[in-house]
């Protein structure tokens, strides 16, 4: 089995997830001992089109984002397609930090 890339985005710039969601789940995160890819707002990196955007979604990744929609959209805009069989997209907009939380880390949450 590959090993499975985990991103946290913070979606800084548009500002639509809770706040206390957000800090909950980058701190649950960042104590667990995971490796993972912090990136302030990936919708923004789809509209500036950032080329890094295509090393984060390469092969299978876990990702703590808002909407499946909005992201997929998003980064199809900016010349990223994401393939649904290798990326995950959890919620942070409709799920509580824990829910986030149990989601991303699994046994490590």
């Amino acid at each position: 089995m590959s090993e499975v890339k985990k991103v946290y985005c913070n979606c800084t710039y548009a500002k639509i997830i809770d706040a206390e969601v957000k800090s909950a789940v980058l701190d649950r995160i960042s104590s667990s001992g995971e490796e993972v890819v912090c990136l302030p707002d990936i919708c923004e990196m789809a509209a500036r089109k950032d080329p890094e955007l295509e090393k984060v979604f390469s092969g299978k990744v876990k990702l703590a984002a808002c909407y499946e929609r909005s992201v997929k959209w998003l980064c199809h805009k900016g010349g990223i397609e994401i393939n649904q069989e290798n990326v995950e997209i959890i919620n942070m907009r409709d799920q509580s930090a824990e829910e986030v939380c149990e989601q991303f880390l699994g046994d490590k949450a």
